[in-house]
């Protein structure tokens, strides 16, 4: 059994180290370097070329090396007996939440207006709001909407949720399906996306959903850039509708320098840096199911396809 190593425009050598590390008897591939396809059954990837795993007869899993699984799924031609999994990281999810909670207070502190009034040397004093006078609303309540939520409200900010199904959380006050939305926009001052990336998601921070925000109201994409309909979000903002945005993820990347959203100044851009997977860290875990595969064991973290996430 071989294992192979498939990241187009991303360092496979911190992998390979970490892998080398954990296993050193492994036979590792990287892609694209000449290898026998027959022998891969494992495979670690992210942004794979599509229809690439089609051409491996005994390929049994894909892993991917983040949380995320759409650059996998997306992959129409993914054979359906191949098992997609992903990673689940106690430090991806403190990065996360941290990160997002920085963003929460950057909004509600202005602390952003500060930055760019410094470098026109005003000295111009706004109102800023507290935690407990304000209400964060996350779309996506799974391993990371949930600690996202946890560290907010220990932060003391009212946190509520939505999801596709129902999800009884502490501290989260929570919402699903269509009439759940329309009960949960109305309340959210700051809305922060951390779906996964789906058919039924695709394109769901729209101007509709938008609207039923209240005016005013913040956004903060965490999730995934084709979440977002980019013009409707540019739109809503000149309007005054929203306040502004926080965007972390874009749907190319990098962002491409003639973008409007770099001269929007309501809109704060980062690189896609929320949670930065460190392969050290879970590549523990990739082995682990790699063994399991080997003994015929059930795997840790499988998608399920139907579903995409």
């Amino acid at each position: 059994m071989s294992f192979l190593i498939v990241s187009p425009g991303r360092d496979p050598k911190p992998w390979l180290e970490a892998l080398k590390n954990q296993h050193p008897g492994l036979n590792i591939y990287v892609y694209p370097e000449d290898h026998d396809k027959e022998e891969v059954e494992f495979a670690l990837a992210w942004n794979h070329p599509r229809g690439l795993f089609k051409n491996y007869p005994n390929l049994k899993v894909v892993a991917s090396m983040g949380a995320g699984v759409d650059h996998i799924t997306s992959d129409r031609e993914l054979p359906e007996n191949i098992k997609i999994t992903r990673v689940v990281d106690q430090q991806l999810t403190t990065d996360m939440s941290d990160f997002v909670l920085a963003q929460v207070m950057d909004h509600v502190r202005r602390l952003s207006y500060y930055k760019a009034q410094q470098v026109e040397k005003s000295w111009n004093r706004k109102p800023y709001k507290r935690p407990k006078n304000t209400t964060v609303g996350i779309m996506g309540i799974g391993v990371l909407g949930s600690a996202v939520g946890e560290k907010l409200a220990k932060n003391g900010f009212n946190v509520l949720g939505w999801a596709k199904s129902s999800k009884d959380k502490k501290d989260i006050n929570t919402y699903c399906g269509k009439e759940g939305l329309e009960e949960f926009l109305p309340q959210v001052e700051i809305l922060v996306c951390l779906l996964p990336l789906t058919s039924k998601t695709e394109n769901i921070l729209n101007r509709d959903l938008f609207d039923q925000l209240p005016e005013g109201a913040y956004v903060i994409n965490v999730a995934r850039g084709e979440h977002l309909v980019e013009q409707d979000l540019l739109r809503m903002i000149g309007s005054g509708h929203l306040s502004g945005a926080a965007l972390d993820v874009f749907r190319e990347e990098p962002l491409p320098e003639d973008h409007p959203f770099w001269t929007e100044p309501k809109i704060h851009i980062t690189p896609h840096i929320a949670s930065v997977t460190k392969a050290s860290s879970v590549v523990p875990q990739i082995i682990e199911n790699y063994e399991r595969l080997q003994d015929d064991e059930p795997l840790k973290n499988v998608v399920e396809r139907d579903k995409g996430y």
